[in-house]
């Protein structure tokens, strides 16, 4: 099993096991564990697969994308969930990295992706996560 094979099937473990244990905020948002859930698992499966298309090109199995991608909406489902709000995640690891390296900001491509929590067009975009 290589490496990067290794690192999805951690990844995919993880989300499957936070997924089935999560217990929603009983006061949304719980902006924390929202961000908590972009880092250590939204940014976990776009840098594999970011560094896998840009580095030594590492060619997933199909059977490895379908992992990678799964996990990526169930990070994405959780950190809407900390908002109190239900999606139905069904985005692609390409398009979630295309937006990270576009904006440079994890949570802006998250809520680009998401619309959650609902933007307000008067701000300027933040610059941090």
């Amino acid at each position: 099993m290589t490496r990067v094979s290794d690192r999805i099937k951690e990844l995919s473990t993880r989300a499957t096991r936070e997924y089935s244990s999560f217990e929603p905020p009983s006061d949304p948002p719980d902006e924390e564990r929202a961000i908590e859930y972009l880092v250590d698992g939204v940014g976990d499966a776009v840098a594999i697969y970011i560094e896998a298309r840009t580095g030594e090109l590492v060619r997933f199995t199909d059977s490895e994308f379908i992992l990678l991608e799964r996990a990526l909406n169930d990070w994405l489902e959780l950190y809407a969930a900390c908002y109190g709000v239900d999606i139905d995640a069904s985005f692609t690891v390409r398009e979630a990295a295309e937006l990270v390296i576009k904006t440079h900001n994890l949570r802006d491509a998250a809520l680009l992706l998401t619309n959650v929590p609902e933007r307000d067009r008067t701000q300027p975009w933040s610059r941090s996560v």
